[in-house]
């Protein structure tokens, strides 16, 4: 792979480069390439059985680009039932995808694959029938269920196994233009998995959407075909089989197995009740939970909700009101071999509730006795000052690994890059009162440490994307600004005083942050990045 830096990667692709290569850089672990496959000739790549649109659009992604290899390639699937539901035959027809059905008679009877590749699923899974193989390689985003076999591509950060052969492909310089039907079909299959892209929760999930060659008409087409009669059924006895909570206004449901959709639809329908605020919906498949989760109320975010509920057992993110998650089973039964699953969510809602202590900064009063006083540090760190990249009054994205954050350009606002990238607001006064400004590019800092996505600026009025980092430059702390602050020991959500609508959220061992000048700019600080920040004064 060429020597390139991450950021001229994501450069290039956010201008549309057709033949930029992403690489992105994990803390553990070499990342398998596509060419590491290409010295086989004969490739046989298997879908799990029962497909769904991820499954089958990841699988003719890699089927596109071996065939471009000339490669003796073929895209399968097997099971004891060939693809029913009408969206996904809607899909094979529609796209023209070369997607062959096995039965399990012809699976025994198959001879030895030279390489088979299971994609959104792990060979010898409870979803995926064995099939003989002399070397065996894994592409997929669910969490490790199986051992893991010599090429393996494994990312469970991510909201669609689609999202993970983009990059692959990506990776390559391969153009995905030129390919009939594919960039419909990663985008269907992100759609599909994330409940209508509810669920997404990952900065590169969403910037594979905005990178595809898409055919609305027929992404319609498919989303209207995603019914059927018996799934309704299934909807409607879910319904009436619901726990409450009245306490914490929030209800559970049971489902029936079923498309991962339809959870989301049960979970649209029960919020609308006027006594649910929150909620989660969920059935059981063969490896695991799938479940959704949605909140009306601001002092619930439904994706991190979702990741509570997957916590050490899965993964789970999305929206504020929309989000959802997977649960291994095996996982599952190890830290609950006795527990019904309805128990474990109820009793882990209430959990969640009685974890934390909501604060409104605006009208809250810190008891300041128990607080220690401290003094930032004089670490660089970068800004930027919107209105010198956009015009004022323009709607912008803030796209982070932490989720999006939105905002207008107004001629005040400054946007933060801390020690670890994390990106927050500020105000033209109170940056000029805390930092000091130096001409040096945010680039060029010698502290600067590799992030796993580097923030961007996305222009919702045109949809132009902007790499933050391009634009930033340097501050330094003054030393003169002092707050008081504590650990935490139980959970807060803080709604900011510049933020009323979204809250910060604050775990054990965080720490609790109000400067001595504003009482109510109150806010919370991850542990290791207040530690690195701030030294206690010594009064």
């Amino acid at each position: 792979m060429p020597d390139i830096s991450y950021r001229e990667v994501l450069r290039g692709i956010l201008c549309c480069s057709k033949t930029a290569v992403l690489r992105l850089v994990y803390e553990e672990g070499l990342q398998m390439k596509l060419t590491d496959l290409e010295q086989f000739n004969r490739i046989m790549i298997q879908c799990h059985d029962n497909p769904d649109a991820d499954t089958i659009a990841s699988g003719y992604g890699l089927y596109c680009y071996f065939r471009s290899k000339g490669r003796a390639v073929r895209l399968v699937y097997s099971g004891r039932n060939q693809i029913q539901k009408s969206n996904l035959k809607l899909m094979v027809e529609k796209l023209e995808l070369p997607v062959e059905y096995i039965s399990t008679r012809q699976a025994a009877a198959l001879e030895p694959q030279e390489l088979l590749i299971t994609v959104d699923c792990q060979y010898g899974a409870g979803n995926v029938t064995k099939l003989a193989a002399e070397r065996i390689a894994t592409i997929d985003h669910h969490q490790v269920e199986t051992e893991i076999t010599e090429w393996s591509e494994i990312r469970p950060e991510l909201g669609s196994c689609s999202t993970l052969v983009w990059k692959l492909l990506a990776e390559e310089g391969f153009e995905i233009d030129g390919q009939s039907g594919l960039g419909t079909a990663l985008y269907y299959g992100l759609y599909s998995d994330t409940n209508q892209f509810s669920e997404l929760h990952n900065p590169l999930d969403m910037d594979m959407i905005d990178a595809l060659p898409v055919d609305n008409g027929l992404i319609t087409l498919f989303r209207n075909s995603n019914i059927s009669l018996k799934e309704l059924e299934i909807a409607g006895i879910a319904l009436i089989r619901y726990s409450y909570n009245d306490d914490y206004e929030f209800a559970v449901i049971k489902s029936q197995p079923c498309d991962p959709n339809i959870l989301g639809l049960i979970s649209d329908f029960l919020l609308q009740v006027d006594a649910v605020k929150t909620c989660v919906v969920f059935n059981e498949a063969d490896d695991g939970y799938k479940f959704s989760v949605r909140s009306c109320i601001r002092e619930v975010n439904a994706s991190e909700l979702a990741a509570y509920l997957a916590e050490d057992m899965g993964s789970g993110g999305g929206h504020y009101e929309k989000a959802g998650g997977f649960i291994s089973l095996r996982r599952y039964e190890e830290k609950f071999p006795t527990m019904h699953t309805e128990g474990y969510f109820n009793n882990r809602m209430t959990e969640y509730f009685d974890s934390f202590q909501v604060i409104y900064a605006e009208n809250y009063d810190v008891d300041i006795s128990s607080m220690k006083p401290y003094l930032k540090r004089k670490i660089p760190v970068g800004y930027v000052k919107a209105e010198e990249i956009l015009p004022v009054g323009t709607p912008i994205t803030v796209r982070t690994l932490e989720g999006d954050i939105d905002l207008t350009v107004e001629e005040n606002l400054y946007i933060m890059i801390g020690i670890k990238g994390e990106i927050y607001p500020n105000r033209r006064e109170k940056f000029m009162e805390s930092y000091r400004t130096i001409e040096q590019s945010y680039n060029e800092l010698e502290t600067l440490g590799v992030t796993e996505y580097v923030p961007t600026i996305k222009n919702r009025e045109n949809g132009k994307n902007l790499l933050l980092t391009d634009y930033a430059k340097v501050c330094i702390p003054t030393g003169e600004v002092h707050i008081y602050a504590k650990p935490l020991e139980k959970g807060v959500k803080i709604f900011t005083a510049w933020d009323k609508s979204k809250y910060m959220l604050g775990r054990p061992g965080d720490y609790l942050a109000v400067r001595c000048d504003d009482p109510h700019d109150i806010y919370v600080v991850e542990r290791d990045l207040f530690l690195k920040s701030y030294d206690e004064m010594q009064l």
